[in-house]
């Protein structure tokens, strides 16, 4: 597994806030998991179309260890896995909500192209 060279340097609130749910898909996983409650893994690739499983799998772990989602395991054969926001997860829907209605202000939406859940979230603001 990749591991960095640097540890991020940190100096604000909003560069913190960044690294947490910036990015293209760590914003995408929260959004996701906010529309559907709870997933297990191969619901959630579904959902996200085009993520590997090796990003998809590093992005979980790094939104786990920042407690965002929520990680459950049920002691059943075949193992059962499912991923959720947690309480602090859920608290960075109404913030992503607000960015995705400030971008669609200068953001020409291309239908095929916008997920299902980014067509949700002129409902909810």
């Amino acid at each position: 597994m990749y591991k960095k060279k640097l540890e991020p340097d940190i100096r604000c609130p909003l560069e913190y806030g960044l690294e947490i749910f910036g990015g293209k898909w760590n914003s995408r996983i929260i959004c996701v998991l906010d529309n559907k409650k709870v997933l297990r893994y191969s619901e959630l690739r579904t959902e996200m179309g085009n993520i590997t499983d090796a990003v998809l799998a590093s992005t979980l772990k790094d939104l786990m260890a920042n407690d965002i989602v929520i990680r459950k395991s049920y002691d059943e054969i075949p193992p059962k896995v499912e991923y959720s926001l947690s309480d602090k997860g859920k608290s960075v829907v109404p913030i992503l909500q607000s960015v995705c209605k400030w971008s669609g202000i200068f953001y020409k939406e291309s239908n095929e192209d916008t997920m299902i859940q980014c067509k949700k979230c002129d409902h909810v603001i």
